[in-house]
């Protein structure tokens, strides 16, 4: 018994296949139906779910099992055998699965039919019999013979869809969908018809709190929830309002009433005279009569004459007044309003009943009261120096070396010269600045000013006579000041004339070598000069590019031959090049070599220093001279 329940199970979920959807209600659609027909095959649709067709099916497909197991264990027990049982075709899944179970109670594998197969899975709907297979309702077996594929009843024209009505296919089934939409206040039924809305029950009309909604077939209406008595009319938020009678009807009242609207109705009265602006009733009460406004109103034109007219008046204005038919004044007559730049030619004042002209600033009133001339503004001095009349005005200028005042335009300041941006390049040195002008000085020793006033020139000591050398002394002149140097010949040299001296911007002092007789060792030393010169330099806080101070000519020709003599000169600094501010190059002019002494970093003045050069000739026998150059360098304190 437990191997029949574990076969049935899993027959049930073979066929319900992976489908896990609970509908309980079509589920006991199923069961009644196979309880009360015993059959499957023509089932109920009360769903277009294709999900609920199939539990429908299988609940209805479980009784019928449930009543075939009992009646194959029956069977079994009864007759020993299954044989009559088996028939030509395998029309239900029941007698499947009875087959089964009772083959499996006589344990006999050997009995159970070929319609076994189909219960193992081989059709994919179910089994009709001798390995045949057949499809549910609304599907088609394929060409293997085994899987079913749906039926598209729209295509093939199997639907009963209605005029109006489009067909769409479904799994296993179709549905009819109307065409045109039902409309406003109109919804779609499950059976495909038009059903009104009923807006009022569904709460989605828009009736105010003071109305009542009442459904219509599509659509619905409002009616008010109180009613206005006689003589109100209701507004579309149910409010009453009262009727104005004497407007919405025509003669309400008898000939020579009057009607009065009251709140819900009216009253007729008897009609009066009255009479308008400018009318009176008479004595009598009977008519209308004129007012004379000149007679009975005190001083009505204010002092201007006065015209009566009927049911009027009117005021006759002097000039320069106009009258007002709104106020019924007589009122001033603005003459520069109406007649602007007519009357004067620069400013026009009103006044009552006339006008008066003025000028602007600068000019005078003419004599004629309306013209202005020009006011000559200097004959009063407004300016601290110059003045100049202009039309309608007047101009301060300063004279050189001031400026106008930015505050009240007629005061002249003195320029600060020196402060200018320009101010530190008018001087050379310092600059001081005076009224109006400024003047330019010099260090107090060994400059004076140039003839530009500007420049500060150096003061040739040495020239003049204002040195304090001694007679074994040299006077050289330097910027701002002089040296006095002694320059003696070391032993083995002796001083030669200076008419040849070969180098620039300086006085040379030249010793040569002058040796004993039999001085073996003078002969021997390799130096066969020794110079000595000065330069001065102002002190270049700046130096954009290396600056050329000293010149060493020589006689070797720069392209000679290596087998006549000297062929190359060698020149370098040997001594006193502080802070690397000096470098010799070697350079070609008029076919000889040249050594150039530049200054290629700036130097702070005031300060000295002695460059001791050598220029070393070279020979094919090697060196064959050294030549010893000492260049005394000044360097000034300022860059003049």
């Amino acid at each position: 018994f437990d191997l029949m329940v574990i076969i049935k199970h899993s027959s049930l979920l073979f066929l319900l296949g992976a489908e896990q959807i609970s509908m309980e209600d079509c589920c006991k659609n199923g069961q009644k139906h196979g309880t009360d027909h015993e059959d499957c095959a023509s089932l109920p649709l009360i769903s277009e779910s294709t999900t609920c067709r199939i539990v429908q099916e299988q609940c209805c497909v479980t009784v019928l099992e449930d009543k075939m197991c009992t009646n194959g264990i029956n069977t079994a027990k009864d007759q020993g055998a299954c044989d009559s049982l088996f028939t030509n075709t395998c029309d239900t899944k029941t007698t499947k699965l009875t087959i089964v179970i009772s083959a499996l109670v006589l344990k006999s594998v050997d009995q159970i039919s070929t319609c076994l197969w189909c219960l193992l899975g081989k059709c994919a709907h179910r089994c009709v019999g001798n390995d045949t297979c057949a499809c549910f309702k609304g599907y088609k077996l394929k060409p293997d013979g085994k899987s079913c594929e749906d039926i598209n009843e729209c295509l093939v024209g199997a639907s009963n869809c209605r005029g109006g009505e489009r067909c769409i296919n479904t799994e296993g089934s179709f549905r009819c969908q109307r065409e045109v939409s039902c409309g406003t206040g109109y919804e779609l039924t499950d059976s495909n018809n038009c059903k009104d809305i009923d807006e009022c029950e569904t709460g989605i009309h828009n009736c105010g709190p003071q109305f009542q909604c009442q459904n219509t077939q599509g659509s619905f209406r409002c009616l008010p929830k109180v009613q206005c008595g006689s003589g109100f009319i209701q507004d579309a938020l149910g409010n009453c309002i009262d009727i104005n009678e004497c407007v919405s009807q025509t003669g309400p009242c008898n000939r020579g009433q009057i009607c009065v609207n009251t709140v819900g109705s009216y009253t007729c009265q008897r009609n009066s005279v009255n009479c308008g602006r400018g009318y009176h009733l008479n004595e009598e009460g009977t008519r209308c009569v004129d007012i004379d406004e000149c007679k009975t109103t005190e001083n009505v034109c204010g002092g201007h004459a006065c015209l009566n007219m009927l049911g009027s008046y009117r005021c006759e204005c002097e000039a320069g007044y106009m009258f007002n038919s709104i106020t019924r004044l007589c009122e001033d007559v603005n003459e520069c309003r109406h007649y602007p730049g007519r009357l004067c030619a620069h400013k026009c004042e009103n006044t009552l009943g006339s006008y008066k002209c003025s000028c602007t600033t600068g000019f005078a009133l003419a004599a004629d009261g309306r013209n202005c001339d020009d006011l000559n503004e200097c004959e009063s001095t407004p300016c601290s120096q110059e003045c100049a009349n202009v039309y309608g005005s007047y101009q301060c200028y300063c004279r050189r070396g001031y400026q106008l005042s930015d505050i009240d335009g007629t005061t002249c300041e003195d320029i600060d010269e020196c402060a200018l941006p320009t101010g530190g390049h008018i001087c050379s040195y310092r600059c001081h600045n005076t009224p109006g002008s400024f003047h330019c000085s010099c260090p107090v020793n060994g400059y004076t000013l140039a003839v530009n006033g500007r420049s500060c020139q150096d003061i040739d000591e040495c020239v003049t006579g204002s040195h304090t050398c001694t007679e074994n002394q040299s006077c050289f002149n330097v910027q701002g000041g002089f040296r006095c140097l002694s320059f003696e010949c070391p032993n083995n040299y002796r001083r030669v004339g200076e008419t040849a001296a070969r180098l620039e911007r300086s006085e040379v002092v030249r010793c040569i070598k002058s040796c004993q007789p039999n001085n073996i060792a003078c002969v021997l030393d390799p130096t066969h000069s020794v110079s000595h010169t000065f330069i001065s330099l102002p002190t270049f806080r700046e130096l954009p590019r290396p600056e050329e101070i000293v010149f060493l000519r020589t006689t070797v020709p720069a392209y000679g031959s290596y087998n006549f003599g000297s062929y190359d000169v060698k020149f370098d600094i040997l001594e006193g090049n502080v802070d690397n501010a000096f470098d010799i190059i070697k350079r070609v002019e008029n076919g000889l070599y040249v050594g150039i002494v530049r200054q290629v970093k700036p130097l702070i003045g005031p300060a000295m220093t002695v460059l001791k050069l050598s220029m070393r000739n070279l020979t094919t026998q090697g060196d064959s001279g050294l030549n010893i150059v000492n260049v005394h360098v000044f360097v000034s304190e300022f860059w003049f």
